[in-house]
């Protein structure tokens, strides 16, 4: 699994309402229409750096495009719904964009939770399916080989 700073939209990120990733990717002007992933599927890469926790918690992952960096009046382009024991603390998962779906300049992601006081905190980044693994290993921040 491969890790690339400038794809990163999520770093550790403790949620405990619904929100948006706290940094986005700016596919720039929207004179072309972006085409990332041509040829190979893209989507994010999501770590769970602290379990979700609460009375029946759930987590809903999408991936949103807007016209603001802000995220603000999304479209959403994909969606994945998670239940408690699939957001475990280093369980990763991998949400695809789908191929042709991106019409706007920024795309990142939001955190619904839901159920009674949950939280859940999360690292995030762009990636492509032949660079994220499901069997890779998620280590400790700092941790060094």
């Amino acid at each position: 699994m491969f890790m690339d700073a400038l794809g990163l939209v999520s770093d550790a990120q403790a949620l405990t309402a619904t929100a948006v990733s706290t940094n986005t990717i700016d596919l720039g002007s929207q004179s072309v229409t972006p085409d990332i992933g041509t040829g190979e599927e893209v989507g994010f890469g999501v770590s769970i750096d602290v379990a979700l926790a609460g009375t029946t918690p759930t987590l809903t992952l999408e991936v949103i495009q807007s016209a603001s960096a802000a995220l603000s009046s999304p479209t959403v382009l994909a969606s994945q719904l998670l239940a408690a024991a699939q957001v475990t603390i280093g369980k990763l998962n991998f949400i695809a964009i789908p191929m042709g779906a991106i019409t706007q300049r920024y795309i990142g992601l939001r955190y619904t939770l839901a159920g009674t006081t949950p939280t859940v905190t999360v690292t995030s980044w762009l990636t492509s399916r032949s660079l994220f693994s499901i069997h890779a290993r998620n280590y400790a921040k700092g941790y060094s080989i």
